[in-house]
């Protein structure tokens, strides 16, 4: 868990349990598997066992309501950085249970459930129609592939906010054919590259293309960071590596390794931080 979290889309963050297992493509390079080693924690796979938070760690969201409630202003929970909410294991079962209420007893706090198993969604919550107004519900979408598979699902959930997060963004996406014939609406897209050891590049002309895409469509686009590639090397920074980037969609892009640090987050002269109203 973390208040002032420094994932720049979010507040806070909250975990009901930390572990995974990889389902996709952009799990690869988990960064919370990474850190979960880093702290000597095996946490990942199929069989590994979850590691459970209890006691005073469950009543911080309520915290933090009470202050947003006081300073009248909302703050967005991302829940959970560590884990995946949606995973289909039966001992979750309990830890979900206990979730739902904690949402509905806080208001004020807006929460980011993101996942990759958006299929199993509907039969894990225990709303139908009317949602939380306090929801945002969020599906992965790193590539052309996955997008089909779950934003079509994403759009048929009543979350009051519905979004994607083209993190790792791994090749060209467009979200505009899957909108197309839809009466549900997508509110927001975050876009980012990937950082961290092994990180695979992201063309800028994906994320300049999605970027155009949330123009056209009013969707707030969120670009979150180039990652460890760069499409140019900052002032001070020297870099041995680089890497041509070659898409047929979108012709080749020169990209540097600089690190996530030096790469930044921005996009044709700018940052993109739009949320949705």
């Amino acid at each position: 868990m973390a208040k002032d979290s420094k994932i720049e889309w979010t507040h806070h963050t909250f975990n009901p349990w930390w572990g995974c297992r990889k389902v996709s493509p952009a799990c690869l390079h988990c960064y919370a598997e990474t850190w979960a080693r880093r702290l000597a924690l095996d946490l990942w796979g199929s069989k590994t066992e979850r590691r459970f938070f209890k006691g005073e760690y469950w009543r911080q969201p309520l915290k933090w309501n009470r202050d947003a409630e006081r300073a009248k202003t909302r703050r967005r929970v991302f829940c959970a950085s560590m884990a995946d909410i949606f995973e289909g294991r039966a001992e979750l079962d309990q830890w979900r249970e206990r979730l739902w209420p904690l949402i509905e007893a806080t208001p004020w706090l807006d929460w980011l459930l993101l996942t990759k198993r958006i299929h199993n969604v509907h039969r894990m919550v225990p709303w139908s129609g009317d949602w939380p107004e306090n929801v945002w519900l969020g599906t992965t979408a790193e590539t052309q592939r996955w997008a089909d598979r779950r934003i079509p699902i994403l759009l048929e959930l009543g979350a009051r906010i519905r979004f994607v997060s083209a993190e790792p963004l791994l090749g060209p996406l467009s979200i505009a054919p899957l909108l197309s014939n839809q009466t549900a609406k997508l509110h927001w897209l975050i876009a980012g590259g990937e950082s961290g050891h092994g990180a695979r590049p992201t063309h800028p002309q994906w994320v300049r293309s999605l970027r155009d895409e949330c123009q056209d469509l009013r969707v707030a686009f969120h670009f979150k960071q180039w990652g460890h590639w760069s499409p140019s090397v900052p002032t001070g920074i020297s870099t041995k590596h680089q890497v041509i980037l070659n898409d047929e969609q979108s012709g080749s892009s020169l990209l540097y390794a600089v690190g996530k640090g030096a790469a930044g987050r921005i996009l044709d002269g700018r940052t993109w931080d739009q949320f949705p109203q």
